[in-house]
Order: C-alpha cells, then sequence, then structure tokens
C-alpha cells in the first residue's frame, strides 16, 4: 500500500512539475523581447502575416506551433490607422510596398484600412507599391489604392476577380431526416434567421434582401477600384461579367495593372524607388513591428474611452463574445471612471440574445445621460447589434457594414419524431397543467402555445422598432416599413436614416474628441475596454480546444434550448 501510495505521489509531482514547466517555456514564448526598428527605410505591409481585427492580441504561440511557425498576428484597426498616420509624418519611411495576397481581414476592415493607405498617400507625398500574385476581388480591392500595382508575369497563379458573393446552407431536409420538427415564431417577412433550420432554399425574401446587400457592396468597392485606376465601372464590371481576367497580362490591358514583373525585376524596382544601388542595400520594416514600437499605448488622465462590443450578444459573464452581465459591468466601469470624457462603442456584431443587449442597452443608456457616446460600426451592427447602439449621440458605419435586422425570432425543436422513428424510444410525460410540458421539445406547439410565443415575439419586436423610433427619431411606421428583420448595408442605411455618417472608427474617435472639448487627438488617452486576452489566457483556450465544431452534436447544441434572439440569419461570409 505505501508503494502504492508513494507512485501516485511521483506521477501526481511529475505530471505538476511537466505542467510548470510547458507553462515556463511558453510563457518565455510570449514575451519575446521588443522588436528593433531602423530608423530609415521601406514600411513593409504583408497581409498574409497580418489580420486587421478589432483589438490589436499578442502573438499566440501555440497558434504558431501550431502552424509550424507562420506567424499571423492581429493588429487593431485604430492601431493599423495610427500606425500609417505616424509613417507618413516619419522622414525615415521612404514609401510603402504593399503585399496582398492572402489576406484574411474582413471587408469593412479592408475598407478602413484603404482609406487610411490613401490618406498615407495624401499627407505624405510618399509613394505605396503594391504587388499581387493571386488576386482576389478583396486583395486586389486593397491593391488598387496603390500608385503603382505590379504582378507576377509567371503563368499558373489562381485568379479569382469575380466580384462578391455570399452562400447560405440549408439544413431543413437533413433535420428532417432526423426527425427534428424546428418551430420557427417570427416577426418580420426578411427576419430570415431560423430559415437554415426549416427549409431547403431562401424565401424570395431572404433571396431579395441578398441580392440588395450584395450589390450594394460591390457598388462601393467597384466604384473605389474604378476611380483609383481611372476606369468606369461599367468597364470594370465588363471585364469581370466577361470573364476577361484570367491572366496576368489581361490586368496590364485592362488597365488594372502597371507591369509584371518576376522577382528580380520586382526588388530592381523596389531599389530604384529607395534610391539605392541594388536590393541588398533597401531596409524592409515589418509593419507589426513598425505598430509596435511607434503605437504606444496613451498616457494621462484624460481618456477617450473605445468599448469593444466584438462577438455575439450571449447572455452571462463569460469572458468571449459580448456577454450581457460582463459587458454590462465593463460600461458601468467607464461611467464611473472620471478620467473618460467620451465614449466610442465599437460594434462588430450580428446579435444575439435580447435579455443581453437589453442589459447592455439599459448600461448604455446610464452612460449617455453623463458622458457622450459615439458609435462605429465595423463588420456588423445588425439586430442585438443595432439594438444597443441605435441611440448613440452620433452613429458611424462603413459604407459595406451588415446593419439594421431590425426583427426578432424565436426558435423552439420538437424531437418526437427523433425519438420514437429514429431512436425508437416511446415518451410519455405527466403534467400539473395543460401546458406544463410545452417546452419538453418532446411534441410540436398547439395553436394556443405557439400564439403564445408570438405574443412574446410580438412584443420584442415593438420593443426594438420604440426604440429605434426613439433614437433615431423616426417615425414608427417607418421603422417597421424598413425594419421587418431585413439587412441593409452601411450605404443603405445611411439612405434610410438608420445611420449618420459614413466613416471609420477613427473619425467616430475624432469626433468623441471634439464632444469632449478638444478635438486634438495627440492630447487624449485612447483606451480599449475590455482590454484583449493575454497570451497566457489565449494559450489556455488554445489548450482547452477551442475550436469551432461543425459535427451533428454541435448542430443538436445551437438548437436544443428554446431561444428568442435578434440576431442576422448567418454568420455572412462574403466570398471575396
Amino acid at each position: 500500500m505505501k508503494k502504492f501510495l508513494k507512485m501516485v505521489l511521483a506521477v501526481i509531482c511529475g505530471i505538476l512539475i511537466l505542467n510548470a514547466l510547458v507553462i515556463a517555456v511558453f510563457a518565455g514564448l510570449a514575451t519575446p523581447s521588443a522588436p528593433v526598428v531602423p530608423a530609415e527605410g521601406v514600411l513593409k505591409i504583408d497581409m498574409s502575416k497580418i489580420v486587421i481585427g478589432e483589438q490589436t492580441r499578442e502573438t499566440d504561440p501555440v497558434s504558431m506551433l501550431q502552424s509550424r511557425g507562420q506567424m499571423v498576428q492581429t493588429i487593431g484597426i485604430w492601431e493599423a490607422v495610427s500606425a500609417l498616420h505616424a509613417a507618413a509624418q516619419d522622414p525615415g519611411i521612404k514609401y510603402i510596398y504593399l503585399k496582398t495576397d492572402g489576406s484574411a481581414t474582413g471587408t469593412a476592415k479592408l475598407s478602413e484600412f484603404r482609406k487610411a493607405l490613401q490618406d498615407f498617400r495624401t499627407e505624405s507625398a510618399k509613394a505605396v507599391v503594391a504587388y499581387t500574385e493571386t488576386p482576389t476581388t478583396g486583395s486586389y480591392y486593397l491593391a488598387s489604392v496603390a500608385d503603382k500595382v505590379y504582378m507576377t508575369p509567371h503563368p499558373g497563379a489562381t485568379i479569382a476577380m469575380n466580384g462578391v458573393s455570399s452562400q447560405m446552407f440549408f439544413l431543413g431536409d437533413l433535420l428532417k431526416k432526423l426527425g427534428v420538427n424546428v418551430q420557427l415564431i417570427r416577426h418580420g417577412k426578411y427576419k430570415s434567421a431560423g430559415e437554415m433550420y426549416t427549409r431547403n432554399s431562401a424565401s424570395a425574401e431572404n433571396r431579395e434582401q441578398y441580392q440588395v446587400m450584395i450589390g450594394s457592396m460591390w457598388d462601393n468597392l467597384s466604384a473605389q477600384i474604378a476611380q483609383s485606376r481611372g476606369i468606369s465601372v461599367e468597364q470594370l464590371n465588363g471585364y469581370i461579367d466577361n470573364l476577361s481576367l484570367c491572366l496576368p497580362q489581361d490586368f496590364i490591358d485592362c488597365g488594372l495593372a502597371d507591369a509584371l514583373l518576376d522577382r528580380k525585376a520586382l526588388e530592381d524596382q523596389l531599389a530604384v524607388l529607395a534610391v539605392a544601388d541594388k536590393f541588398e542595400d533597401v531596409t524592409m520594416i515589418n509593419f507589426a513591428d513598425y505598430v509596435t514600437t511607434k503605437v504606444t499605448p496613451g498616457k494621462g488622465a484624460r481618456k477617450i474611452a473605445v468599448i469593444y462590443a466584438d462577438g455575439e450578444i450571449i447572455d452571462g459573464s463569460q469572458p468571449e463574445n459580448v456577454a450581457g452581465d460582463r459587458f454590462a459591468s465593463i460600461i458601468e466601469g467607464v461611467r464611473k471612471d472620471g478620467g473618460v470624457k467620451a465614449v466610442v462603442l465599437r460594434v462588430n456584431s450580428p446579435g444575439g440574445s435580447v435579455l443581453a443587449s437589453e442589459k447592455i442597452k439599459a448600461e448604455l443608456d446610464r452612460l449617455m445621460e453623463e458622458k457622450p457616446v459615439v458609435a462605429s460600426y465595423g463588420e456588423y451592427a445588425a439586430s442585438g447589434g443595432y439594438w444597443i447602439s441605435n441611440g448613440c449621440t452620433k452613429i458611424y458605419s462603413d459604407a459595406v457594414t451588415l446593419t439594421g435586422s431590425i426583427g426578432v425570432f424565436g426558435m423552439v425543436p420538437d424531437f418526437s419524431k427523433t425519438a420514437s422513428d429514429l431512436l425508437n424510444v416511446g415518451v410519455e410525460t405527466i403534467s400539473s397543467n395543460k401546458h406544463g410540458d410545452m417546452f419538453s421539445l418532446t411534441r410540436p406547439f398547439d395553436n394556443a402555445e405557439y400564439n403564445y410565443m408570438l405574443r412574446s415575439i410580438e412584443d420584442i419586436y415593438d420593443r426594438f422598432t420604440s426604440l429605434v423610433s426613439q433614437g433615431r427619431d423616426i417615425p414608427k411606421e417607418q421603422v417597421d416599413a424598413i425594419g421587418q428583420g431585413r439587412v441593409w448595408t452601411g450605404a443603405n442605411a445611411l439612405d434610410l436614416k438608420l445611420v449618420d455618417e459614413i466613416g471609420t472608427l477613427e473619425d467616430a474617435i475624432l469626433y468623441a474628441a471634439s464632444l469632449a472639448g478638444d478635438p486634438e487627438i495627440t492630447n487624449w488617452n485612447v483606451k480599449g475596454y475590455p482590454a484583449p486576452p493575454t497570451v497566457m489566457e489565449t494559450m489556455m483556450n488554445s489548450f482547452k480546444g477551442q475550436q469551432e465544431d461543425y459535427s451533428i452534436k454541435a448542430l443538436y447544441d445551437k438548437i436544443k434550448e428554446p431561444r428568442i434572439l435578434a440576431r442576422l440569419p448567418y454568420e455572412v461570409k462574403i466570398l471575396k
């Protein structure tokens, strides 16, 4: 027995020591020395090595090891834009060399980053030179801002500049085969959330709103590309619709690129632009390193708080997404901080829980009684994301932001046929009252129960439209007409008075500074809330195996609970 206990203790001690060593090793990896940036050189931005996100995040060494050393750094949009402003004023930066292939940055943040690159050119009179080998619509859209666009002359490159599109997936037939009857209760003919669980194709209203949404996005992107390249939108659409952009030479012939350069020719050209005898004499400055050294956290007592509502709105206090109780507490803390003189609410959310949205909205209302609050929209500010933000002093949106979706839906699955027909399980329920097993998920609703749910949905929709009417100073009937769950782009939303101005996070911060009495942003400490996760927190999440799960169990977990949501129909992925 004593030997057994000694062995157990030895194993436990070994595990503890091993864990301590692992943590120590990764902690060492997680705290690299600060980069040294040369005083003079070319600022290199390789979009395959960075992602422009909402907030700058420390590099996760576990993910780096899993990707075989391929380090992709997440740089917050505010820090990225600030670095470009610094580069414009930096006499050591000769020009920007921009590689756009492999970009994983969302469309709205690409748009904000592109504007900052345009501002760099205007402010500094320095050049931006872009190079691409495998252009997509999104990567070329970014490249087109450059003074010169160069491409590889080599055949075999995959060219996928075909416009923008989005795909919807429908699980109705699959769920029927599994015996699952998803009971969908909604207000708004365009509130297509839930259709993926009940249909095998899009409703006419859903297809209509998506066509308008995609068309609006492309109108914006194509107008900027055409203007930058000195061609008409009609010409650009003709090239794309006729599949004229197949080979690198086609980009030259159509005026979308300036020269075809292989590696050696490109290096020679970069050396000429840097006024160097040869490429080996050109110093390349990594953009992520430049951000780290040139954009330092603000100091001082006077603060502009940027609250990042980034992710799905969920109930509870979890550290992931926009958890209602946690965010209400964060907003309360900002309100009580006497150093915070103005606030920017940065929304990048498809919505989610109505209850959590209400909690966040209530705290934001208290905050707005004491301090100006300006909203800025990222990729999404829809449903619950719009619910919490529509009452802000001013709303800035990108033209391609997805917003609106003023509608509500409820989903209650019925697994009775799954139990009886698929699993051969009999279910018998005994209740004290007539509707005691209403949410048992083992039988469908009767008419009274459906109407009970509908009453709740209608009440929430009435609350939603009333909030928007009050927040945006729009008659409630008009809100209902443009609501109905319909998703709009920021460009559409501006025409409908759902937002105030097409602008960036930087625009919102500058406006907040002016409301606080000092428009000079350098006089302010711009501080983000909540703080992004540390490397150690990210590592622990990686060890827990937190990753997307597409299994049948994951599908079951998404539909098994009765829920009432104000949320976009899908995580809209724009194929670009």
